[in-house]
């Protein structure tokens, strides 16, 4: 069985080829899907079919993140509740197979919009599709989250504070410099917390390329990495999607296409969808860049410990106090 890091297929192949229930058959082999920055997603192949194995990264851990029991459990609600996610299929928490938990979900064969399938996507086309990317978040957000049997999977009262407070937590686990402006817009932020709206899923890291769109680019027909998913404030995500909606080159998320609706159209859409009001918006999108800023440090830690898997990993350092910046100026115009 052919090797990649953190996936040992000599010990783990047994289980994988039992879960798969038929769907594969050995010899075994996997590689890394690129994309994913922070957990690692492995397609393994069988002589026939094919399944998908999500595992923490390497490396550095910080306390509560990457944690394949509520991946799990979220998508197997989701899945249950016929809401597009690839359907999981087997739960592994015995960290000595692969050194640690492990989760298996089905393959989705389908589009995801990043690097070279952005090229030549029509302007008409990458509009529609970031309206059904709004469309598919409103779905998620109108999930009776305790008819599907997530009604202890967050707490959310006070979960905006309570957000602030954990990512500079793990922005102190992580960080590899000092940054003041970091702390200054930690500070900001706590001091100006907003009133939150109707508590729904969040999903945490909601944007173009963590959703599979189906072969034809219309309709979704999965949305992927659900490490950050729990029980909260819905604004949260479209704050960070109207981040996301404006980079352009930092390295580890799409590029949106020309003709992608902008941040305030995305929002529009969601207000008009949701009946949420949306004034409110600019903490939510300098707490999406604030949360970014972290994300990105520890994966720069990790990247200079020598444990990321893949390319394109050098970038994520520059790119923090980029992200700080851009929090202290939306911050800095309310």
């Amino acid at each position: 069985m052919a090797q990649v890091p953190g996936l040992d297929l000599d010990r783990a192949g047994h289980l994988l080829l039992d879960a798969a229930d038929g769907r594969l058959t050995g010899p075994l082999v996997a590689e890394v899907i690129s994309g994913g920055r922070s957990n690692l997603t492995y397609l393994v192949r069988g002589q026939a079919g094919r399944i998908v194995l999500r595992r923490p990264p390497l490396g550095l851990v910080l306390p509560s993140a990457h944690d394949m029991s509520r991946e799990y459990r979220v998508t197997s609600a989701l899945a249950g509740a016929g809401f597009p996610v690839a359907r999981p299929l087997m739960l592994c928490t015995d960290e000595d197979v692969i050194g640690a938990p492990f989760y298996l979900m089905e393959y989705v064969d389908g589009i995801v919009l990043r690097d070279d399938a952005l090229r030549g996507v029509p302007a008409e086309a990458a509009r529609r599709q970031g309206e059904v990317l709004v469309d598919t978040l409103l779905r998620l957000h109108a999930i009776d989250y305790t008819a599907i049997g997530l009604a202890e999977f967050g707490r959310p009262d006070g979960y905006l504070l309570r957000q602030v407070k954990r990512w500079h937590r793990q922005w102190e686990g992580a960080k590899t410099r000092e940054l003041p402006l970091l702390e200054e817009v930690t500070g900001r932020l706590l001091d100006a917390v907003p009133a939150s709206p109707r508590p729904g899923i969040v999903h945490g890291d909601y944007r173009l390329d963590n959703v599979m769109f189906d072969r034809s680019g219309v309709d979704i027909a999965a949305v992927m990495d659900w490490e950050m998913a729990t029980i909260g404030d819905p604004l949260a995500d479209v704050g960070l999607l109207v981040v996301y909606s404006g980079q352009t080159g930092l390295r580890g998320t799409a590029r949106v296409p020309d003709g992608f609706p902008s941040g305030t159209e995305l929002t529009e859409r969601y207000a008009r969808g949701s009946g949420i009001p949306v004034e409110g918006l600019d903490w939510y999108v300098a707490f999406g860049n604030f949360k970014l800023a972290v994300i990105s440090e520890g994966i720069h830690a990790r990247y200079l410990q020598g444990k990321t898997v893949g390319e394109g990993f050098e970038t994520f350092g520059s790119a923090v106090p980029v992200l700080i910046e851009q929090a202290h100026a939306v911050l800095h115009k309310r």
